[in-house]
C-alpha cells in the first residue's frame, strides 16, 4: 500500500496534523510526518516533494497556518495529489491560510478541505487510495455505515428525550 505524506510548516500544527494521522490509524494507512516551512526549510520541502513518489507515497497532506504557502510549494515539485490544511492562527482565524492554500494558480491543483480539516485530509487522502485498493474501500465504507449508525443513535436518544 502506498503510504500518505504529512508535512508541517510548524510544530504548532500538530494538534491538527494528530487528527490525520488518527484517521489514517483507524483505516491502516502507513503514513510519514515531518516539520517543513515553504519559506525557513524550502530545500528540504522541495526535496521531500520531489522524491515523494519513489519513496511510495500516494498524497501528501501539507498543513499550515498564516501566508500558507506550504501546500503550494509541495504541490509545484510533485504530480502526487496534494491535500492543504490550513490551519487557524489567531491573527486572521484562519482566513488567511484558507485563501492562500486554496487560490493556486491553474496548472498546480491543491485539494483544500476546511480550516482546521485534519480528518477530511486524511479520508480524501483515504479515498483517494481506494481508488486501486479493495481493501480500503471497504474499510472506507464500514467507517462510513459506523458514523450513520451514531448519528441514528443520536436522533433516536433525542427522539426519546423530546417525546416525553
Amino acid at each position: 500500500m502506498k503510504k500518505i505524506g504529512i508535512v508541517m510548516g510548524s510544530d504548532s500544527d500538530l494538534p491538527i496534523v494528530k487528527k490525520a494521522v488518527d484517521t489514517l490509524k483507524e483505516l491502516k494507512i502507513p503514513y510519514e510526518v515531518h516539520v517543513y516551512s515553504a519559506h525557513r526549510t524550502p530545500e528540504q520541502a522541495r526535496d521531500f516533494a520531489l522524491s515523494a513518489r519513489e519513496r511510495g507515497f500516494g498524497a501528501i497532506i501539507a498543513a499550515a497556518g498564516m501566508a500558507a504557502h506550504l501546500a503550494g510549494a509541495i504541490a509545484a515539485n510533485t504530480t502526487l495529489p496534494v491535500i492543504g490544511i490550513p490551519c487557524q492562527s489567531n491573527t486572521l482565524d484562519g482566513i488567511d491560510a484558507l485563501l492562500s492554500t486554496v487560490q493556486m494558480p491553474s496548472g498546480i491543483p491543491v485539494a483544500t478541505v476546511a480550516i482546521n480539516g485534519g480528518v477530511n485530509a486524511a479520508l480524501l487522502c483515504a479515498e483517494i487510495l481506494a481508488v486501486t485498493d479493495e481493501e480500503l474501500e471497504k474499510r472506507l465504507a464500514e467507517k462510513r455505515k459506523a458514523a450513520a449508525l451514531t448519528v441514528l443513535e443520536k436522533d433516536a436518544a433525542i427522539q426519546k428525550q423530546l417525546q416525553d
